[in-house]
Parts: structure tokens; C-alpha cells; sequence
């Protein structure tokens, strides 16, 4: 088949399931993200035929989808803050609220240098990444509890010639050993009696622990992230969040019982998403 041929094969069949603009959307970024091909050059070379093990990859990305699994595990590729990371089921898939996070950061840093940056639960590193090529020669330390994430981690910044160390760590047990500048976390937040507002392709394919927290300590692991960052962040240092709407003001009153100055700060759909912290 022709890449227009193709276009229309995977709109039509998935039409039904996620309704056509979707299903056009998804057409193209597949063919972008399998062969690299920008949307004008999917337009200028339509009649182009695309090789049998192309068309294979396609339709076997083409079933995940049907089958329920999440467009950006299917390709085993997901778009973040400019550009492509590798992401499987073993890291959550980076959402456009978390890319603004990086845009307060370098609002805040971005003229200085030398900064010594901690990334909290780094799944995919896309936080971490994004700052170590965002911030100018800022060293970079990414911690998460899952060697598997620590491993996609790993390759998203060797393919992204970003400078990363990477640490397996649990941050509910962790001990500081150096301090820092900046200390990011995007850490599970959502409670458990969250689920039934949730979509069945989040819960069935995207790891649970990286999302989950109790229904009777939402705020267990901002806790935990504080309290480190008390001895972790350097006196004029930043600590920042990305939090669950529905805890905003029970995480500002516990910071603040924690001797933190935190601000809550909206994304771009109008939610309490953020929370900047200084110590107070």
C-alpha cells in the first residue's frame, strides 16, 4: 500500500473505536513516529509505497490499539516538551500539564548555570532530560524505585545526548548525601477512589505504583519528598511539585506545617497542578 492508502486503511479502521479526527490524528503520528515523516512530506509523497515489514509494524500497532493499549505504547514512542521518548508499560507516558512544569523551572533558572538539578520518580527521565538540555550545564540526578524505568531512563538520555545520572532508589527510605539546587518530583498522586473516573487503557496498561497512592494518605510520598528536601535543597534552593487538584490545599496546609513556603500554581486547563515551595 501507499502511504495515503495507508493513512485512510488505519483512519477507517479505528474510526469506530476513537471517532474520525481522532483516528486521522492517530494515522499520522504513527506513519510520524514509524518513519520519521513530517506531515508535509506524508502530503508531498502519498503515492510512495511503504515496504511489506512496514505495513506489518502497522498493523500489529494498528491491533494493540483496537485491543485497548495506549497509541504511545503501541508505537513505543511519546512526544514531551519538544521531543520523542522511548516509553513501554514500565513508565508512565509524559502528559502536556507535566511539560509546563518544565517551563516554570527554566522561567525561574534558565539564566543561570552550574545548577544542580534532583528529579524525583523519574519514570521515562523525561523531567530530568528535558532540564539537563534546558538548563545550561546543569547537572542532573534522577532517582526512581523501578529498575526497569531506571533502564528506559537510560536510553531516553543516551538518545538524547543528555547528561543524566541515574540513581534505583525508594524515596520513602532514601538519605540525602548532597545537596541541591532544584529539587522536581511528579510523584503518584492519585487515590484509589479515583479509579472509576479513569479510563480503562490508564489503568490496564500504564503501571500502577507510578500512579496510586492510599485513599487515607494521598499526601504520602509529598511528605516523604519534603522532609528530604528540608536537608536535600540548598537555603535559597526551589522544591517543585506536580500535584492532584483535589489535595492542593491539604498539601499547602501540610508544607506549610512543615516549614515550607509553597505557592499552587494552575496549568494550562485552568487546574491547581503545581506547587513551587521555598523554606521558610
Amino acid at each position: 500500500m501507499t502511504i495515503t492508502q495507508t493513512l485512510n486503511h488505519i483512519t477507517q479502521t479505528l474510526t469506530p473505536v476513537v471517532g474520525a479526527d481522532e483516528a486521522r490524528a492517530m494515522a499520522r503520528a504513527i506513519l510520524q513516529d514509524l518513519k520519521g515523516y513530517t506531515t508535509t512530506e506524508l502530503a508531498m509523497h502519498g503515492g510512495r509505497e511503504l515496504l511489506p515489514e512496514t505495513q506489518e509494524r502497522i498493523s500489529r500497532i494498528v491491533t494493540d490499539i483496537l485491543s485497548g493499549t495506549p497509541m504511545q505504547y503501541a508505537v513505543g514512542k511519546a512526544h514531551f516538551h519538544g521531543r520523542v521518548f522511548k516509553v513501554n508499560p514500565d513508565v508512565l507516558i509524559p502528559r502536556p500539564e507535566t511539560s509546563q512544569l518544565i517551563d516554570i523551572i527554566v522561567k525561574d533558572w534558565g539564566e543561570k548555570a552550574d545548577l544542580s538539578v534532583l528529579d524525583i520518580g523519574t519514570g521515562s527521565g523525561c523531567i530530568a532530560i528535558s532540564l539537563a538540555l534546558d538548563l545550561p550545564f546543569s547537572h542532573v540526578t534522577a532517582l526512581d524505585i523501578s529498575p526497569e524505568a531506571i533502564k528506559v531512563a537510560k536510553e531516553n538520555a543516551m538518545n538524547l545526548k543528555a547528561k543524566v545520572e541515574l540513581v534505583e532508589a525508594d524515596i520513602l527510605k532514601a538519605m540525602p548525601d548532597r545537596t541541591y539546587n532544584i529539587i522536581v518530583s511528579n510523584p503518584p498522586y492519585i487515590m484509589e477512589k479515583e479509579k472509576a473516573q479513569m479510563d480503562s487503557n490508564v489503568l490496564d496498561h500504564e503501571p500502577y505504583s507510578a500512579l496510586f497512592v492510599p485513599d487515607d494518605d494521598p499526601l504520602l510520598f509529598y511528605k516523604a519528598i519534603a522532609n528530604y528536601a528540608t536537608f536535600a535543597l540548598d537555603p535559597d534552593g526551589t522544591l517543585y511539585f506536580e500535584i492532584n487538584p483535589l489535595c492542593a490545599q491539604e498539601l499547602k496546609t501540610q508544607l506549610k506545617y512543615m516549614r515550607w513556603k509553597a505557592e499552587i500554581m494552575r496549568d494550562y486547563k485552568g487546574n491547581m497542578r503545581f506547587m513551587v515551595c521555598k523554606k521558610a
